[in-house]
C-alpha cells in the first residue's frame, strides 16, 4: 500500500474543547490524541484534555506544573514504577496551503482497523494512549495493580533541554518522582531498549585573513584550513562499545560547516559544528576528552552536552519487565529522557508502541495491534 500524502490531507482539527474517554479501545484513543495539535508550546489544549481525563480516577493524586502533569497512586505498595511520555510533537513540513497540521487518518477507512497515520501516531501519541488507556483501567471491576505507579506526561520533549517539561517538573516537584524503575513509552517497536547514547556538540574554528579572491595570495582561507578537521573525521572509525550486556554503537561526525562572507572574499573565519554520540560508559567530560584527542591543535569549544544512561536491566524490576515482554533487550542509540531519570538514581527504559525509524517523517504511522500489544504487556505486568 503506498502511503498517503498526509500534507494534501484537509487541515481541520476538533473543536478546541478537547474531551478524552480514555477507556475506549486503545487504538482509537490514539487517533484521538492525533486530532488534538500539540506542537512544541502548543500543548496546552492536550494537557487539559489528559488532566480532564485522569481526574476521573478518583484514585490518582493529581499536580499539574504549565501543561505537564504527574499522577500518583498510593496503594503503600513495596515497589514503585514510573510511566512517562510527552505531549508535545514536531510540526510537519509547512507547505502551500497547509499549516502543518492533519487530522489522523485510516487508510483501510474502518477506524480501530489496520494502520493509523498522523503525526505522533509514534512519537509519542500511541504511547501517551497507552499511560491513559492504564491510568484508567488498573482500578476497572475492583482489580488493582501490585506495584505503585506514577504516571509523567509533560510537554516540551522535541526543543531545547532547557524548555523540558520533564525537567521543570524534576526540579519543582522531585519529591513525587521517586520509584524504583521508569518506564519511557517513547517507539521502540514493543523492544526494551536499555539506556541511551549520550551526546555532545562542539564548534572547532578556523581563522584566516580576508583578501579579494582575484588577490587570493594576499590573505588566508579559513575554509580551507578546515580541510584537516574534516579529514581526520572521515577517517574516524567509531566504536561499538558494550555496556551491562548491551552494545551502543557510536558516531562522530561533522553535522554543520559555515564559512565566507561573499563570493569575491577570502573567507578569515570557519566554524565546524560537530556531534559525537558517545556510549554510557562515559561522562560528557570523558567524551570531551576523546574528540579533543582527536582534534589536537584546533580551537575547540564545547557547546552543549547531556550525559547518556546505563541499561540498568540488572535491577529486579527491569528484569522482571523484560521476561514479561519476552524478547531479547536492544540499545538505544538515540538521546531519551531516560537518562533525566537516571541521573535520578532511578533505572528506566524505553518500550513503547512503533517503529521509531517513522519519528518525525510524512508518512508516520503506527499499527492498531501494536498499541494494543504494548497496553496488553504493560497492564499484565503491572498486575501480575
Amino acid at each position: 500500500m503506498t502511503a498517503p500524502d498526509l500534507n494534501a490531507r484537509p487541515n481541520s482539527r476538533p473543536h478546541a474543547a478537547a474531551r478524552l474517554d480514555p477507556r475506549q479501545d486503545v487504538a482509537l484513543l490514539t487517533a484521538r490524541l492525533i486530532d488534538i495539535h500539540s506542537v512544541s508550546g502548543a500543548e496546552k489544549e492536550l494537557a487539559d484534555a489528559v488532566e480532564h481525563a485522569l481526574r476521573s480516577v478518583p484514585q490518582l493524586e493529581l499536580v499539574r506544573d504549565g501543561d505537564s502533569i504527574i499522577a500518583r497512586t498510593n496503594l503503600d505498595r513495596a515497589e514503585r514504577v514510573i510511566l512517562a511520555g510527552h505531549l508535545d510533537t514536531v510540526p510537519l513540513p509547512t507547505t502551500e496551503g497547509s499549516l502543518g497540521t492533519v487530522p489522523s487518518y485510516w487508510p483501510s477507512g474502518s477506524p480501530g482497523e489496520g494502520i493509523l497515520y498522523g503525526r505522533g501516531a509514534t512519537d509519542m501519541k500511541g504511547g501517551v494512549a497507552v499511560q491513559l488507556a492504564l491510568a484508567a483501567g488498573l482500578f476497572d471491576g475492583g482489580a488493582e495493580p501490585d506495584k505503585d505507579v506514577t504516571f509523567v506526561f509533560y510537554d516540551h520533549e522535541e526543543v531545547e533541554a532547557v524548555k523540558s517539561g520533564l525537567g521543570r517538573l524534576v526540579r519543582n516537584h522531585g519529591h513525587l518522582l521517586g520509584g524504583d524503575f521508569a518506564i519511557l513509552l517513547e517507539p521502540t517497536d514493543g523492544t526494551v531498549e536499555g539506556g541511551c547514547n549520550g551526546t555532545i556538540r562542539f564548534e572547532a574554528t578556523t581563522v584566516g585573513e580576508a583578501a579579494h579572491s582575484a588577490r587570493a595570495w594576499m590573505g588566508s582561507n579559513a575554509i580551507h584550513a578546515a580541510a584537516p578537521i574534516l579529514a581526520r573525521l572521515a577517517a574516524y572509525e567509531p566504536r561499538t562499545i558494550t555496556v551491562d550486556g548491551l552494545d551502543y554503537r557510536e558516531s562522530l561526525n561533522a553535522v554543520k560547516v559555515n564559512g565566507g562572507t561573499a563570493g569575491n572574499v577570502i573567507p578569515d573565519r570557519c566554524v565546524v559544528e560537530i556531534n559525537y554520540r558517545f556510549a554510557p560508559d562515559k561522562t560528557p567530560d570523558e567524551a570531551e576528552r576523546h574528540v579533543r584527542d582527536l582534534l589536537q591543535g584546533f580551537d575547540v569549544v564545547r557547546t552543549d552536552s547531556a550525559a547518556g544512561a546505563r541499561p540498568g536491566l540488572n535491577h529486579p524490576a527491569a528484569a522482571s519487565f523484560v521476561a514479561a515482554v519476552g524478547a531479547a533487550p536492544k540499545p538505544k542509540y538515540g538521546w531519551t529522557d531516560v537518562a533525566r531519570f537516571s541521573e535520578l538514581g532511578i533505572p528506566a527504559v524505553n518500550f513503547g508502541p512503533g517503529d521509531p525509524l517513522l519519528a518525525h517523517k510524512d508518512n508516520e504511522h503506527v499499527e492498531a495491534d501494536a498499541v494494543r500489544e504494548c497496553l496488553r504487556v504493560l497492564r499484565s505486568w503491572l498486575t501480575a
